[in-house]
């Protein structure tokens, strides 16, 4: 099995843009950045998705999340940021890791990077029926979604 790098940045093995650090998590500058500044905070502990992170480590990990958000803007001159995590799909290490990235207006990102779709009629509250049952019963949902 091929060692996680962000295991590697963690642990001190592999170099980093290294912005800070808590007892929980670890930030840094990604090595192929959005915008210069985008930044990915990790958490110290090898897990793969946001499913993956004990409930007791949420508020932590999502605390320093604000936290550079907060202070992105000040600090990079920009006017916002755009904060976003993929799970398993295009997620390209398979270490949980949240992207906190500088915007500024006319910076080029535009919107969303994938394409919107419609739901056909009847569809959307099929869907949130689904979701809605599987949330009030904490189970899984059925894998049965085609869209």
């Amino acid at each position: 099995m091929t060692p996680c790098v962000f295991c590697q940045i963690v642990a001190g093995e592999v170099a980093a843009e290294v912005v800070h650090e808590t007892s929980t998590t670890v930030a840094f500058l990604d090595a192929r950045p959005v915008q210069k500044g985008h930044v990915l905070v990790v958490p110290r502990e090898h897990v793969v998705t946001l499913p993956d992170l004990p409930s007791d480590e949420l508020a932590p990990f999502f605390a320093e999340v604000q936290h550079i958000a907060r202070l992105m803007p000040s600090a990079l001159e920009a006017q916002g940021t755009f904060v976003a995590m993929n799970n398993a799909v295009s997620q390209s290490v398979p270490h949980l890791h949240c992207h906190v990235v500088p915007r500024t207006k006319g910076d080029g990102l535009k919107g969303f990077f994938w394409p919107r779709h419609r739901y056909a009629d009847g569809e959307q509250s099929s869907y949130a029926t689904r979701l809605r049952q599987a949330l009030s019963t904490d189970e899984e949902p059925p894998s049965t979604l085609s869209g």
